[in-house]
Order: C-alpha cells, then sequence, then structure tokens
C-alpha cells in the first residue's frame, strides 16, 4: 500500500460535489489531453488531489485568513484607542 493511501484526506466533499469534482476531471482530461477516463479513474484523481496537493491550499488559505484577521484586530485596536477618553 502506497504511502499517500494511509494519509487522511484534508477535507471531504459531499456526494453532489464529489460527482461534479469527478465529472469535471473526465471532462478536462478528454478535452486537453484526448484521454478518456471512467469514473473510478477519475476518483483516483481526486483522491490523489485530496490528499496530495488540498493541504497545500488549505495551508495556504489558513495563512491568508491569519493575516486579514491580524490586520482587522491591529485597526480595531487603533480604533479603540481613538475612543479612549482622557
Amino acid at each position: 500500500m502506497s504511502k499517500a493511501k494511509n494519509k487522511p484526506p484534508i477535507l471531504s466533499l459531499t456526494a453532489e460535489q464529489e460527482r461534479e469534482a469527478t465529472s469535471t476531471i473526465k471532462r478536462f482530461m478528454a478535452e486537453r489531453f484526448e484521454l478518456a477516463l471512467g469514473s473510478f479513474e477519475a476518483a483516483e484523481i481526486l483522491e490523489l488531489f485530496s490528499r496530495e496537493v488540498a493541504p497545500h491550499y488549505y495551508n495556504r488559505a489558513i495563512f491568508d485568513v491569519q493575516t486579514h484577521l491580524k490586520e482587522r484586530f491591529e485597526s480595531i485596536e487603533s480604533d479603540l484607542w481613538a475612543l479612549e477618553k482622557s
């Protein structure tokens, strides 16, 4: 068994999202590479991306939110200082 199979996926999709994603993969491979994939192959590609690629996007999103919140909290803190009475 490969190492990737042991790693839990970082995200999970609803059944409908999974069907849409596998359909998109199949369509892309057919249009771009003239390669007809079955549902099983498309699902394997989706699983690979869920386990190996999605964590990078997830971590980047977390970092971006942290940065945004830090900036927002600094702005709120500044607004509070402006309200302080002397």
